[in-house]
């Protein structure tokens, strides 16, 4: 797994994928500056009181509440943007590290968009609730880890395998390889926990799960190999 996330760290910044980033990083920031303001005109528009000091103070605390809910949005609307190119990102990395194997093949537009959507509001809403342990120091950066190293790694991974089978092969290997698919979203997550480093966690978990995705079907094909006849159930 770690020699996974060095080769995808690694990527992330080479030249093939300089395309990919600066327009995944230009729509990011586009999303987030049109959050920001409109998070802040929705304030200006309810906040309006007759005091002029509390007035003030309420706009204060609305903008510090609006910059502090900007954090709990990067990560949704990271991975929402980079749904849209996964399948470019994928195809590098599978046409640079693994040449000689049969190419994946990209999942059909609309059905991605739908899949970005999902995992948006997903994650969205998840971090939201999560809201309620951000007074408890501890508690609240180990269940940001687990719920979003298991939403990461339950998307990336499934995104990258079914580029090579089905979705319902591709979700039944994921829980074959549960543990260690988890260990890989929460390695993503904690990258994701990174002031600005956040904003390439998503390119980074599409290269990363495609490189850990090869090294499971691997390894569940060797098994399969190794297996007496009436055994050998699992696809590679």
């Amino acid at each position: 797994m770690w020699s996974a996330a060095v080769l995808a760290a690694r990527q992330t910044f080479s030249p093939p994928f300089r395309a990919v980033l600066f327009k995944s990083l230009a729509i990011t920031l586009l999303l987030l500056v049109v959050g920001w303001f409109g998070l802040q005109a929705l304030a200006d528009r309810l906040l309006v009181l007759q005091n002029p000091t509390l007035n003030q103070i309420a706009h204060i605390v609305a903008g510090l509440g609006t910059a502090f809910g900007m954090l709990f949005l990067v990560t949704p609307i990271t991975a929402a943007v980079a749904g849209l190119f996964l399948d470019d990102v994928a195809e590098i990395v599978e046409r640079t590290h693994y040449p000689d194997d049969p190419p994946g093949t990209p999942v059909p537009l609309v059905r991605g968009l739908l899949l970005s959507a999902r995992f948006f509001l997903l994650v969205l809403g998840l971090n939201l609730l999560l809201l309620v342990l951000i007074f408890i120091p501890g508690v609240n950066l180990f269940a940001w880890l687990v719920v979003n190293g298991y939403l990461l790694s339950r998307e990336y991974f499934s995104l990258a395998a079914m580029r090579f089978r089905e979705a319902e092969d591709a979700t039944a290997m994921r829980r074959r390889n549960r543990l260690k698919v988890f260990a890989g979203g929460v390695l993503t997550a904690a990258l994701a926990v990174l002031p600005f480093a956040n904003l390439l966690t998503p390119l980074f978990a599409t290269a990363f799960f495609v490189h850990l995705h090869k090294r499971v079907a691997a390894d569940e094909a060797r098994k399969l190999r190794r297996a007496p006849g009436p055994e050998r159930r699992i696809e590679p």
